[in-house]
């Protein structure tokens, strides 16, 4: 019998979830829909289940709740998950301006980002449904993730398009170590994101992207081990940065779920953060949810949400409004400096992190977040991905928190005299 169906985010069309489709024949995203009622478990025996399988990679521990039609022999894992939940101490807490910060560092995942919990879920379903060729457009995490999950199944070949120019070197080199046909296009996410669909549409390729619902249930996962390792005491607030919109989508959709199954018995609020180099989810919210109108998205140190046009707008609006959630947008010198701060207490993070940083003490600012309220701030990649921001904030002296390289000459003497240690 099975325990899971594809079905259009208004309830209207529903579908076999082995059926290879990412939309309904009427345009609209689809989500996974599981028989919870049909596996039968009362909110205590979920949590039993959780602990019973706490020796076991977080997927399959998980997999009841994310994937329960996928034969484990058929998961392709690379032990991602179980990844640190930091509480931040006192320095972080005075940035911020919040007593009780606890960060979820998914660049502590194999491939040093969040993406690895939705390919877990999206290449092991490739694998079951027996498809030859995966695809993804990507500004560079999603990519690197794909390539590596397929490239540790023997069955499966893996295409990435990305924006030339537009995504670090670090992410780059990943996605062809591990040996994806990779192509630059001359254009941004946006217009890779447009060709890929175009391309899977056409041919027998497997799509990857976060509009790709088996993926998105693979990342339900970070809210749900996030709660676990708090042994299931709710925080106030789960702060997210924004891209195509997926993870806040995904973190939204686990948590309502664990709520209406009573494993829970508060609902969070939720903070989705971008850029001010690309925003159009703020600028909805900023409209009382208006529709979404695509943005052309500018450079920014935060490539990977660098996303005019987000896939997952209408999932994320809706676990939003659900969790009474609000949107904020950073500054580039914002998300940097608050990059800085938190890198400065040896958590390597990325920018996209920074921004959601950012947002915290943004938000906190503005009273939106009490200082005494609980907040759980998703990482979402580790800071080893992009040397060369990191290198270029340092580098200026004018940056709040740069911390440059002193030069001196090659002699104690001179080294003494650059430290202040002199007699």
């Amino acid at each position: 019998m099975s325990l899971m169906k594809l079905q259009g985010i208004s309830g209207s069309e529903e579908y076999d979830s082995k059926e290879i489709r990412y939309r309904t024949d009427n345009g609209e995203l689809l989500e996974v829909i599981i028989d919870f009622d049909a596996i039968d478990r009362s909110a205590g025996e979920w949590k039993k289940y959780f602990e019973k399988g706490k020796q076991k990679t977080a997927f399959v521990r998980y997999k009841d709740f994310l994937l329960p039609d996928l034969p484990e022999e058929k998961i392709v894992t690379l032990n991602e998950g179980d990844t640190p939940l930091y509480n931040a101490g006192k320095k972080l807490q005075d940035y911020f301006g919040v007593k009780n910060i606890f960060l979820k560092h998914e660049g502590m995942n194999p491939t040093l980002s969040f993406k690895d919990r939705g390919m877990v879920a999206g290449v092991s379903w490739a694998n079951f449904l027996g498809v030859k060729r995966v695809a993804c457009a990507s500004t560079g995490d999603t990519s690197a993730s794909m390539a590596a999950y397929a490239a540790n199944c023997d069955s499966l070949e893996s295409l990435v398009l990305l924006p030339e120019g537009k995504i670090s070197f670090e992410q780059l080199s990943q996605a062809v170590s591990y040996g994806a046909t990779t192509l630059g296009l001359k254009t941004d996410f946006d217009g890779c994101m447009k060709l890929v669909q175009e391309l899977t549409a056409k041919h027998k390729i497997y799509l990857l992207n976060s509009m790709n619902s088996i993926r998105i249930e693979g990342q339900k996962a970070i809210g749900l081990e996030a709660l676990h390792q708090m042994n299931w005491e709710v925080p106030d607030w789960f702060v997210i940065p924004v891209g195509n919109a997926g993870n806040v989508s995904a973190l939204g959709k686990g948590i309502r779920e664990l709520y209406e199954l009573g494993i829970i018995d508060k609902k969070p609020r939720i903070a989705g953060i971008e850029t001010e180099a690309a925003n159009p989810l703020y600028e909805s919210f900023k409209n009382d949810w208006a529709e979404l109108v695509p943005v052309k998205a500018k450079k920014t140190f935060a490539s990977a949400i660098q996303i005019g046009n987000p896939v997952s707008f209408k999932k994320a609006v809706r676990e939003l409004k659900y969790f009474n959630g609000v949107m904020e947008e950073v500054s580039e010198e914002e998300l940097m400096d608050a990059k800085a701060v938190v890198d400065a207490d040896g958590i390597a993070v990325c920018p996209n992190s920074g921004t959601a940083l950012a947002g915290l003490k943004k938000l906190s600012e503005k009273g939106t977040i009490k200082e005494d309220e609980k907040a759980v701030v998703i990482l979402t990649a580790h800071g080893a991905k992009f040397s060369s921001a990191i290198q270029e904030y340092h580098k200026n002296k004018g940056n709040r928190f740069a911390n440059t390289t002193k030069i001196c000459e090659a002699d104690l003497k001179a080294i003494e005299k650059t430290l202040g240690l002199q007699e």
